[in-house]
């Protein structure tokens, strides 16, 4: 059962479902509790800030759109 649920909450992190959500579907009381236990399977966010900030003042010198060093 123990695997079952890590492969759930791997399942609902991968595409971004937030921790306070998972921390609901699992029946814990504690999204701390839930992102101490998870942490692990949550996907880097680097390229979603990056992007964020991008659309907003755009990329900055010497950087591509797509978050790569110009040549």
């Amino acid at each position: 059962m123990h695997a079952l649920r890590h492969f759930y909450a791997s399942v609902l992190l991968s595409p971004g479902v937030s921790i306070k959500e998972l921390a609901d579907y699992l029946g814990h009381a504690d999204p701390g509790f839930t992102l101490r236990t998870y942490t692990h399977l949550v996907p880097s966010s680097y390229q979603h800030a990056r992007a964020a900030i991008d659309g907003v003042f755009g990329p900055t010198t010497g950087e591509s759109p797509d978050g790569l060093t110009a040549a």
